[in-house]
């Protein structure tokens, strides 16, 4: 765990806590926060905060790229890690070359997935017979921190 992590308790609690849907859930808003915060200061010219939060952002789609199991479901495992791969690609060329657009990409993505993550936590709590503590909407900046 990360020294930010372990000097926000609340956080720290939150991870060692979550279910493995919730954890898969965060990986997600944290990408996101981390890819919204490059386009931001890619919009600024403030090239070494796009830098500093593109590849967190890329540290986040390969951890969760080599998180995937193959030997559970091959051909889902293949499609998905296609996708990250993608992703990742778009959050390098837009941090290389200052591309804006390859970044909404990435966020389009990253977005959708997160929507899809969302529905199968909310699928996985109904048939536990409880509630995941997740939220529909995606994270405001500043509200989560994920150190990869």
């Amino acid at each position: 765990m990360s020294t930010a992590t372990v000097a926000n308790p609340y956080l720290r609690e939150a991870v060692l806590t979550a279910s493995p849907e919730q954890l898969q859930l965060m990986l997600y808003d944290g990408a996101i926060r981390f890819t919204m915060q490059g386009r931001e200061a890619l919009l600024k010219k403030d090239f070494e905060a796009v830098y500093n939060a593109l590849t967190r952002a890329q540290k986040i789609v390969l951890e969760m790229h080599a998180g995937l199991r193959p030997e559970v479901n091959p051909t889902l495992c293949e499609r998905v890690g296609a996708l990250y791969m993608f992703v990742y690609h778009k959050l390098v060329d837009g941090s290389a070359h200052h591309d804006v657009q390859a970044l909404d990409d990435a966020l389009k993505i990253l977005r959708l997935e997160r929507e899809t993550w969302q529905l199968l936590c909310d699928r996985v709590a109904t048939d536990r017979g409880g509630d995941l503590v997740a939220s529909d909407s995606e994270p405001e900046p500043g509200t989560l921190s994920v150190e990869v």
